[in-house]
């Protein structure tokens, strides 16, 4: 599962003192989730920690995992991060938990617990979306039939990605089910119009969550 696109968010705790802020950015690669952390870092100069932990998915291979404890003692910070992030299911995920100090240390088992949770807060509210590839079909209509049958598609759950208006109107189109759409454009053009194919786009369909 994936955050939506361009999605941002950002909680906080603060345990014994010392407050925690936990970042969540959508990143589609490994230079968005440096660039995310630097970001984190830039905003909150004044805080002695920006522990982080990512998760991106690389075409044709396994997701790329990193964390950072960022100065905190090794294994308190980054790795219980990165495990909460593996356990929500997201990747395409960027978290970064900015700490200032508040003058009591928590030991090693307060920093996993806080850092854990800072990120749990953050992660457990983010809405999910399901990356989904379909194929943009295209279709060339006179124009005296374009109108109507733009409208009998769209009335039929097909999706008009885009229109061109030129000697003949050319329809982009895209629906859940390719045999549908075919059956449905063969309907309403009255097997006037054969959709062919031009494109594959992914598609961000929302994820609702169990209740």
């Amino acid at each position: 599962m994936w955050l939506p696109s361009g999605y941002q968010a950002h909680d906080e705790l603060e345990t014994r003192r010392s407050r925690f802020r936990a970042t969540l950015v959508r990143t589609d690669d490994e230079e968005a989730a440096r660039t995310a952390v630097a970001a984190a870092q830039r905003a909150h100069p004044d805080a002695r920690h920006h522990c982080s932990a990512y998760i991106v998915e690389i075409p044709d291979a396994n997701p790329v995992e990193r964390s950072s404890d960022d100065g905190e003692p090794p294994g308190t910070a980054g790795m219980p991060m990165l495990d909460v992030l593996r356990a929500s299911g997201l990747t395409n995920a960027t978290v970064v938990v900015t700490r200032w100090f508040g003058g009591v240390k928590l030991g090693t088992g307060g920093l996993v617990r806080a850092y854990s949770a800072a990120t749990d807060l953050v992660v457990a509210a983010a809405p999910r979306v399901r990356p989904v590839r379909r194929t943009v079909f295209a279709i060339d209509l006179d124009h005296a039939a374009a109108g109507r049958v733009q409208a009998d598609l769209v009335a039929r759950g097909v999706e008009i990605t885009d229109a061109t208006w030129a000697e003949r109107v050319t329809l982009q189109l895209t629906h859940p089910d390719d045999a549908v759409l075919r059956d449905v454009v063969a309907h309403v053009t009255h097997g006037g119009a054969i959709p062919r194919e031009v494109d594959q786009v992914v598609i961000e369909v929302p994820v609702v969550a169990p209740h």
